[in-house]
């Protein structure tokens, strides 16, 4: 059967960023996605003001959901930079609620438990995993039933970082690569703005970079594809796959799984 799929974004692009071969990959089996983007990317440019950068990062999140096979993103509004104003209790709520109203049966949401410099990525990170654990509570937020809304327990949760030692799933994305890659390339003002920063730092440190195969230094996505396919060859080495995008991968209490398991010899 199709699943529906919950992915908690902090910034228009971390769904293709993170897991955009996967999700690329469960959209084309027939899974619904809906990715739901928690700020609006407004502090990511060098050189764009901040209300002309909202539009332009809504509109390309809008066609890098298109590209990964999904809805068109659910827009939270919240300030980019500014998460870590939010009461933990209020964002916690609200991703309740996104539960409890999509129903999803997979939920994508960064690790809280790996080190996180974004003050956005931490707290979306802590508000998903707790939400996503006990949203089948139906004391907790009891207006929820007012509404009509029914506790929910999602079984499967992908939790994402830039940590291979935590993951204990390696997904083989080697049929989606491009079409990561391509919904990426939507985000073109975050493409440009990450490569710019890598650049920046680059100088900085005195290192020469003309030798990068290529003209990576004068097209910001060949220069991120370069870098995420080195990345994907690591990860995928860890499965015995090509390309691979890894994941903390939760399903049943830790005992449940450990019956599962004796079950199966």
């Amino acid at each position: 059967m199709p699943k529906t799929i919950l992915f908690f974004a902090p910034h228009p692009d971390d769904a293709e960023f993170y897991a955009g071969g996967t999700l690329a990959r469960m959209t084309s089996e027939g899974d619904r996605l809906y990715i739901i983007t928690v700020t609006d990317g407004s502090k990511g440019s060098l050189d764009i003001d901040a209300e002309t950068l909202i539009t332009i990062r809504r509109q390309e999140a809008v066609r890098g959901a298109a590209r990964l096979g999904g809805e068109p993103p659910i827009f939270l509004g919240y300030s980019d930079f500014g998460l870590d104003q939010v009461p933990h209790d209020v964002l916690r709520e609200q991703f309740t609620r996104l539960i409890r109203q999509y129903r999803p049966d997979v939920v994508f949401a960064e690790d809280p438990f790996v080190n996180e410099i974004h003050p956005d990525h931490r707290a979306v990170a802590w508000a998903a995993h707790e939400a996503v654990h006990y949203s089948g509570l139906p004391l907790l937020y009891p207006q929820h039933l007012k509404e009509g809304l029914q506790p929910h327990s999602c079984l499967e949760k992908y939790f994402y970082s830039g940590d291979l030692e935590v993951a204990n799933k390696i997904v083989d994305i080697s049929t989606t690569f491009e079409k990561k890659i391509a919904a990426m390339g939507e985000h073109k003002s975050q493409v440009e703005f990450l490569v710019n920063e890598f650049l920046n730092q680059a100088k900085q440190a005195g290192l020469d970079l003309s030798e990068y195969p290529g003209d990576l230094i004068n097209d910001p996505l060949a220069a991120l594809t370069f870098t995420f396919q080195a990345e994907a060859v690591e990860t995928g080495k860890r499965g015995n796959v090509s390309l691979g995008e890894a994941f903390r991968y939760v399903r049943f209490h830790p005992y449940i799984e450990m019956l599962l398991k004796s079950q199966e010899k």
